[in-house]
């Protein structure tokens, strides 16, 4: 296996996005000295490229939220998972078209409609990149009273609550991008009054994730989706065991017993050469290729020893 100082030199080696994480996540770099890659984000490599492909009225691609993966809020998503500065102009001006034709200008009974109809996963979405593209407070929070307003009883988000037959149970889909919307706007104090209640949903959302153990049945134990266990980025939408665990990371969650078996399959998707590989894509147009299938992934790289420094910090010095 190769070394942690190999593995490190080679995500340092990379595109702008992975360098300032990187640095911040990994080598515990001084604020001035990430902040400062960060912002080549901008100008250079992945970041620069889809800020290039932004249409002059402020949006990507042909539709707001289709065509998967060159609309609007899929290339905000991306923009977002890079790491991009939440200062960007450019990446405002979308997140404003964006809940425009989404949802409405301003929090009114048109919004309200809008929202209610509008599946959770994306309301998540939407409050994730509300949030760190610094929208307004009145349809941040309206957002949030949605998404609280909709838990399933396990604590969990479903899409289809309001489908018939209704679900009984939660989507993980769904309640990853619920989660990851809620963790924003914790992190960047967001919530306001409601910043209570969203920190017991998300501990309640845990629970649920901890009670399959991230991707095995709670009765059966069985695997729920074979493409749980499989890595991939960029995951879009999708949910998986490395997506799972980079929450759990990123909240400073307790290192529950339970993620065990899912912190075991992360270190066995690992190569000889100390890096992770794609092992799903997720069809659809993209403006380009951020990173060439079966080599290896630097971005999942980071994010697996990232997700391993917090679970085991003593194997990082």
């Amino acid at each position: 296996m190769e070394s942690l100082d190999t593995s490190l030199a080679w995500l340092m080696a990379g595109d702008p996005a992975i360098r300032w994480q990187t640095m911040r996540d990994l080598l515990d770099e001084t604020p001035a000295a990430w902040q400062a890659e960060q912002q080549r984000t901008l100008t250079e490599g992945w970041g620069s490229r889809l800020l290039a492909c932004q249409n002059p009225d402020g949006g990507w691609g042909k539709g707001v939220y289709s065509p998967k993966w060159t609309s609007t809020t899929y290339t905000l998503l991306t923009l977002q998972n890079m790491g991009i500065p939440r200062s960007s102009t450019a990446a405002q001006l979308g997140t404003q078209v964006m809940l425009r034709e989404m949802l409405g200008e301003t929090r009114d009974a048109a919004f309200e409609k809008q929202l209610a109809e509008c599946d959770r996963c994306i309301v998540g979405m939407l409050l994730l990149l509300a949030v760190t593209f610094e929208s307004d407070a009145a349809r941040i929070t309206a957002m949030l009273e949605n998404l609280l307003a909709e838990r399933m009883p396990d604590g969990g988000w479903n899409c289809r609550k309001r489908h018939r037959p209704s679900p009984h149970h939660s989507s993980f889909n769904t309640t990853i991008n619920v989660l990851e919307g809620l963790r924003a706007a914790l992190e960047m104090e967001r919530c306001g009054a409601l910043a209570g209640a969203v920190r017991a949903a998300e501990q309640d959302a845990l629970g649920l994730l901890l009670q399959h153990r991230l991707f095995r049945s709670d009765k059966t134990g069985t695997i729920i989706r074979p493409e749980f266990t499989l890595l991939a980025y960029p995951y879009r939408w999708h949910y998986n065991v490395l997506r799972a665990l980079a929450f759990f990371a990123q909240a400073g969650a307790e290192r529950d017993p339970r993620l065990q078996e899912a912190i075991d399959l992360l270190r066995a998707r690992q190569g000889p050469d100390g890096r992770w590989r794609n092992q799903k894509k997720f069809s659809g147009l993209s403006f380009f290729e951020l990173e060439m299938g079966r080599e290896p992934s630097r971005m999942l790289t980071l994010q697996a020893l990232r997700v391993l420094r917090w679970w085991s910090p003593e194997e990082f010095g």
